[in-house]
């Protein structure tokens, strides 16, 4: 009979349960570090109009990494922000896992949008990056930002950019 070792056997253990609960679910909230489901409102200013969207936020690396993974849809004023504000960087976004096309907005400290991608691929392994450091990432339904009229320059409205917020 073969003995392990027991942190090999832990470790095993360990990625079986991974593989297990990553195998499993189909929505998002299946998934240790999914999004508490808490919401907040993100408004963009476009021209004349302004846009708003109901958001999970993404504070945790876990969340961040889980992101809008294994969703099937996402409403027309649904998405998630990513929260970088505590100390903005230069990000890259992958589609990993991820089923439904997504707009994906980077925005700075001054909740400015600085690059946009759209219709990002589903299951795509290609990183999109920021180019430069921001303090969020908005991900919504592909197309939508587009639909809106929502672009490069267009300013964001939410808590973690106001100057002071904790």
């Amino acid at each position: 009979m073969m003995r392990f070792s027991k942190n090999l056997t832990q470790a095993l253990l360990f990625a079986v349960v991974f593989m297990v609960a990553a195998c499993t679910g189909t929505e998002s909230s299946s998934f240790a570090g999914a999004p508490s489901g808490d919401t907040s409102k993100v408004n963009i200013a476009s021209g004349d109009a302004t846009h708003s969207f109901k958001v999970e936020i993404a504070a945790t690396r876990e969340e961040q990494a889980l992101g809008l993974m294994w969703r099937e849809s996402l409403a027309d004023d649904a998405g998630m922000l990513f929260d970088y504000s505590d100390a903005p960087q230069e990000v890259g976004i992958w589609m990993k896992n991820t089923l439904i096309p997504l707009d994906i907005a980077f925005i700075d400290e001054d909740g400015v949008i600085v690059r946009v991608e759209e219709n990002a691929i589903p299951k795509s392994l290609t990183s999109m990056r920021s180019g430069q450091p921001v303090a969020a990432v908005l991900e919504v339904r592909g197309g939508r930002l587009a639909e809106l009229g929502i672009d490069v320059g267009d300013k964001v409205s939410h808590p973690i950019f106001e100057t002071g917020s904790d």
